[in-house]
């Protein structure tokens, strides 16, 4: 199986899902089409990892959703304790940056605008999801245990918040540098 198929049976571990809602929710950790995601959940679902009940819909087509078996679980046990690869990243603005030299200040300090606005609307995202996660929970965020059902979420969104307060970090270092 590849990563992609396990990632969709860790998201099946939280709740039951579509193809489509699978689709949306990977998206933060795996950039996946639905033409990737709807082969894997059929090889998923004859390997015994997955089953799914139809739900019928009045204007639209049956949908299939998909819920992880005690087979899929075990396969999710055995791929979280592989070794994990390297993390993969595609920057285009680091492209960008490693040849600036190109293009006067103003349009450099346009760029970095731009990217900086998109780095507070992503915190602004984090912050809600904090909240969200934290008026779910019986007990403060910073107090969850490895074995609470919010915890791995959590840890990745407070993951995700110091990455993008970094990113914003480096906003202002660079806006120095371009003056």
């Amino acid at each position: 199986m590849n990563t992609l198929s396990y990632g969709l049976l860790s998201l099946l571990t939280k709740n039951s899902r579509s193809g489509y809602e699978l689709m949306q929710h990977i998206q933060p950790f795996w950039s996946a089409k639905h033409s990737q995601i709807y082969p894997l959940l059929a090889q998923l679902e004859q390997k015994g990892h997955v089953a799914f009940v139809h739900v019928p819909q009045s204007d639209k087509p049956d949908k299939k959703v998909y819920s992880i078996t005690e087979q899929g679980k075990q396969a999710l046990r055995g791929w979280i304790a592989e070794p994990t690869d390297e993390p993969v990243t595609r920057d285009e603005l680091a492209l960008k940056v490693y040849c600036i030299g190109l293009v006067d200040k103003e349009q450099a300090r346009k760029m970095l605008a731009v990217r900086e606005v998109y780095y507070k609307k992503k915190k602004e995202r984090f912050n809600l999801l904090m909240d969200k996660l934290q008026q779910g929970s019986d007990k403060p965020l910073d107090q969850l245990e490895i074995e609470d059902d919010a915890f791995g979420m959590y840890v990745l969104v407070h993951k995700a918040t110091m990455k993008v307060d970094t990113d914003l970090y480096w906003c202002e270092w660079m806006k120095e540098k371009l003056k």
